[in-house]
């Protein structure tokens, strides 16, 4: 098998991260002092620690606005070829809205699209 292709893609992509990294390096801003490295939120300095933490409600509602968000990325490439593969690729994406739909009324059901 002839892995040239890839090879060159591997290479490209570091040669490309290095470049950037770099050319950062060498034309950006140099300044540095202790309040820089402060955490700030709104111009006002913390109180106390930064590493608070966060509601499971917060992952739960992100994790399925990326389930349905891929589900519209895969219905793309699939209504460009729905044609070619007739009634069974209408089955088939039948199948994979059904089970989408079940979940997102499995988390309705339980309330996990309310802020609470």
């Amino acid at each position: 098998m002839n892995y040239t292709l890839l090879i060159t893609v591997f290479l490209t992509a570091v040669v490309l991260v290095l470049g950037a990294y770099v050319v950062a390096k060498l034309i950006g801003p140099r300044s540095y002092n202790k309040v820089k490295g402060e955490p700030f939120e709104c111009g006002i300095p913390t109180r106390g620690t930064s590493w608070l933490p966060v509601s499971v409600g917060f992952y739960l509602f992100a994790i399925l606005f990326l389930m349905f968000d891929i589900e519209t990325v895969f219905l793309y490439p699939w209504a460009v070829v729905v044609k070619q593969f007739g009634s069974m690729a209408l089955v088939s994406i039948g199948f994979f809205l059904l089970v989408l739909v079940l979940g997102l009324a499995y988390a309705w059901r339980k309330g996990d699209l309310e802020w609470k």
